[in-house]
């Protein structure tokens, strides 16, 4: 039976841009990271840090980010690159996909760490403020297994079902890039709720944001046919996201009893060199100086035109 409708898949995993030939894979990682350090960078200074230090820290934190999803894939699916009839170079070829969130979160948190650590901020604190903007992030990137026609489920004749003719497969299959892209929509929209109705901080919006993505990778995962290892009968990303999941759901018990609220103070202000440190002081016991001689005169004059009582002298003769 034909399917009566589906989602085509790109006939090229490039996007042309003028003379620049761009992977969509790529693409969409840039764009994804472009809306996470605008929105983490706007929820940074509604908690009160300053503005460009979610951008600079994650110069930090992006690079170190895919270097860890790049080596979680290339470790846990090494027969792709090191097997017969493969060539390692191939592991390098990052704009080809290939990227484990589990190994981009765990080494970017590493960066961010170093970003933090260097402005003297708490990475908890910066993690709550980047976390809705990472799903969106993810949001987003997951389209680029769509240009490289990737990742993909069971076969179906659903109407939202993804064409695919790569190679290897040929048909309609389930579109698990779409189920993710939107289900971490549904994350960052859940953990911004959250964080307003409940004033999170001390790293549980981010914890939550982990709980909330391992839910559905769970199932998103088990609809995939890629070849992935697998241990007693669940592919390894589900015992990864099982694993992942009761930690956050720990973390933010423990984080809620231990340390409730949310931090008062999330970034030091700009440091005041010492020089402007001193000729504010210099100026501010100046001021001082004035309001005291003001108010001298202002008092001997009252008294020396206050008459005296009883034939004394005048209290300005004191």
């Amino acid at each position: 039976m034909d399917t009566l409708a589906f989602i085509p898949s790109p006939s090229s995993g490039e996007i042309v841009l003028g003379p620049i030939p761009l992977r969509g894979y790529a693409f969409c990682i840039i764009i994804g990271v472009f809306v996470a350090v605008w929105l983490g960078g706007k929820r940074w200074v509604a908690r009160g840090g300053q503005p460009g230090t979610v951008a600079d820290i994650a110069v930090w934190a992006v690079p170190f980010g895919l270097v860890g999803g790049r080596l979680y894939h290339v470790v846990t699916d090494y027969q792709l690159y090191f097997g017969a009839g493969r060539d390692w170079v191939d592991a390098f070829k990052i704009w080809e996909g290939g990227l484990g969130i589990w190994g981009a979160i765990a080494l970017g948190a590493v960066g961010a760490w170093i970003g933090c650590r260097r402005r003297g901020i708490p990475l908890p604190a910066y993690a709550d403020a980047i976390a809705p903007g990472i799903a969106l992030a993810q949001a987003v990137g997951r389209w680029g297994n769509w240009f490289n026609q990737e990742l993909y489920g069971r076969p179906t004749e659903l109407p939202w079902a993804v064409s695919i003719d790569n190679g290897v497969d040929t048909g309609t299959f389930h579109p698990t890039f779409l189920y993710e892209s939107l289900w971490c929509v549904g994350v960052a929209l859940l953990v911004i709720w959250a964080d307003r109705r409940f004033t999170l901080g001390h790293g549980r919006a981010f914890a939550l944001y982990v709980a909330a993505y391992t839910a559905g990778r769970f199932w998103i995962e088990y609809l995939r046919i890629d070849e992935a290892h697998e241990i007693l009968g669940l592919r390894l990303n589900n015992w990864t996201s099982i694993a992942v999941f009761l930690g956050a759901v720990v973390y933010i018990l423990l984080s809620a009893r231990l340390r409730p609220g949310r931090e008062a103070v999330v970034e030091p202000g700009p440091a005041v060199p010492q020089e402007a440190e001193d000729a504010g002081e210099a100026e501010d016991a100046g001021n001082d100086r004035r309001e005291g001689a003001g108010d001298g005169e202002r008092s001997g004059g009252a008294d020396a035109r206050r008459p005296a009582r009883n034939g004394g002298p005048s209290s300005a003769d004191d």
